[in-house]
């Protein structure tokens, strides 16, 4: 049973997609900024999205396996465009979302450290912040998604 997940070309594509999405991040980011970020192999956003990828990837596996005509290839793309969509929608207006209040409580902060009606924050626990990287800008989400793509075609090509 476990083995036969070994056989399963369109899930192993959809894996490798998101790991290579993922560790291509970090060459992209240096490129950008001449900083090495590791931190990035296992971060939410960023170029190219690693879900895209993933589900265009499993997509196209799908395509390839049973054809355009099939009505798990059908289930696969719609599967594909609610994730590429929230990851650029939903997701990505939360992350703007969350920059902001992120900035609103440093302000507030600073307004009550400089009317000193507050004790300074030094010694406690100081509040995490908001994972602001949570969505993907649209380039990202199409990169990713050729990313998806090329990989499984590559695969059925070239390797299977």
């Amino acid at each position: 049973m476990i083995m036969s997940l070994f056989q399963n070309t369109p899930l192993l594509v959809a894996l490798f997609a998101v790991l290579f999405a993922q560790f291509v991040k970090i060459p992209i980011h240096f490129l950008m900024t001449r900083k090495i970020n590791w931190g990035l192999f296992t971060s939410t956003g960023g170029m190219p999205s690693s879900h895209s990828a993933s589900v265009t990837g499993l997509t196209t596996s799908i395509a390839y396996e049973t054809g355009l005509d099939s009505p798990i290839f059908a289930v696969a793309a719609m599967f594909s465009f609610i994730v590429m969509y929230d990851a650029s929608g939903v997701r990505f207006q939360a992350g703007q979302h969350a920059a902001v209040l992120n900035q609103l409580r440093k302000d507030f902060e600073k307004l009550l450290h400089d009317l000193k009606k507050w004790p300074q924050m030094d010694g406690q626990e100081k509040m995490e912040e908001l994972k602001t990287l949570l969505g993907h800008k649209r380039s990202e989400v199409f990169f990713g998604a050729l990313t998806g793509i090329f990989i499984a075609i590559i695969t059925y090509q070239f390797i299977l």
